[in-house]
């Protein structure tokens, strides 16, 4: 079997992208899509994705004084990482990114508590059962608490 041949390991990622919040908000479809074809042709396979965090940054980034935090969970072979590094530079809509390996539980339990449809299993909701509880409103008897050491 030749090196072409082998077929690539998929890793799985977490990716937190910074993303210019005025072309989000004049365009959130084409901003959204302008991410995953980042994606796409670094060979990502994305699991689920969701805008996280919206509102004013600590500091400026490139003339930026807003932006909205974008979370992504994908598998991709580690060689793309490369490709999702120049394309986020070249981009005037992607402000920043970090992007790290995540085990194969936690990749899972974040996949699940973003997209719950894509959960394995669903979680059983527990039912919140009612207690009655007596309240005295009477004042408390302070007599029966004795502070002075005899």
């Amino acid at each position: 079997m030749s090196v072409a041949e082998k077929k690539a390991v998929m890793v799985n990622y977490e990716g937190m992208f910074l993303l210019d919040s005025g072309k989000f908000a004049a365009d959130h479809e084409g901003t959204i899509s302008h991410l995953m074809e980042i994606l796409e042709k670094a060979g990502a396979e994305v699991v689920a994705h969701r805008p996280w965090q919206d509102g004013k940054l600590a500091y400026e980034i490139e003339g930026h004084m807003k932006g909205l935090h974008y979370l992504v969970y994908f598998k991709m072979p580690g060689s793309g990482m490369d490709v999702i590094t120049r394309a986020c530079h070249l981009s005037d809509i992607v402000i920043r990114q970090l992007v790290i390996k995540q085990p194969l539980t936690l990749f899972d339990a974040m996949v699940a508590a973003i997209d719950p449809a894509t959960s394995a299993e669903p979680q059983p909701i527990e039912e919140v059962k009612e207690e009655k509880v007596d309240i005295d409103l009477e004042a408390p008897d302070y007599d029966a608490i004795d502070d002075v050491d005899e």
